[in-house]
């Protein structure tokens, strides 16, 4: 019911507010309420704990990342644009500022903490190395990527793709998103065999 719906998303965004003004310390249930304007019995209409509400939270914002480079990938007029689009999109989350600060947020002590955190990653890493993979099989099939194995390659581009998101994230690098995600796409194109542009065959 619309009613319902918009109660759990006042909670979701009332936490959401509480954790990014607490500076790393904790948040209570009472602090997310109070923030949302509403009762202990409009929580646990929609949440068993407050763990729960914050994997929720997580799963909400994967979900939306993940479905905006799946739009972007499908979009796209080649498997080489569309993994181009994925690589770019992903790392535009962490120097967009506000995109940057959910990060921030949602990869916090505070949600890491909470039980279930680490299967909820791995279901949303999972779901970012099917994307790639689908890529690969339409770029394997056009001919696009030539040495494409798409499911190991997958991975190892996630992996490269996350190690990028991870240094951006945490400042260690000097390396702008857009930049690194040159890198990223550069070092995928040479691994998959893919033509640069005006690039013919032998």
């Amino acid at each position: 019911m619309p009613a319902e719906v918009s109660e759990r998303s006042r909670i979701m965004d009332a936490a959401y507010r509480c954790l990014a003004t607490s500076n790393g310390d904790g948040v209570s249930v009472t602090d997310i309420l109070r923030e949302a304007g509403l009762s202990t019995r409009a929580f646990y209409r929609h949440f068993d704990s407050k763990d729960n509400l914050l994997l929720a939270m997580f799963r909400r914002d994967s979900d939306r990342v993940h479905a905006e480079l799946e739009s972007a990938a499908l979009a796209a007029g080649s498997p080489t644009e569309a993994l181009r689009a994925w690589i770019e999109g992903y790392l535009r989350l962490t120097s967009q500022p506000r995109r940057r600060q959910r990060v921030l947020v949602l990869s916090s002590a505070e949600l890491m903490r909470a039980a279930g955190y680490a299967d909820e990653r791995t279901r949303s890493m999972i779901r970012l190395q099917d994307g790639i993979a689908e890529i690969l099989r339409r770029g394997l099939d056009d001919g696009s990527f030539p040495w494409a194995a798409p499911e190991p390659d997958a991975r190892a581009i996630r992996a490269a793709l996350t190690e990028a998101f991870a240094e951006q994230m945490s400042r260690s690098t000097t390396v702008p998103a857009a930049v690194a995600a040159d890198q990223v796409i550069n070092f995928a194109f040479r691994a998959l065999g893919a033509r640069r542009p005006g690039e013919t065959g032998q």
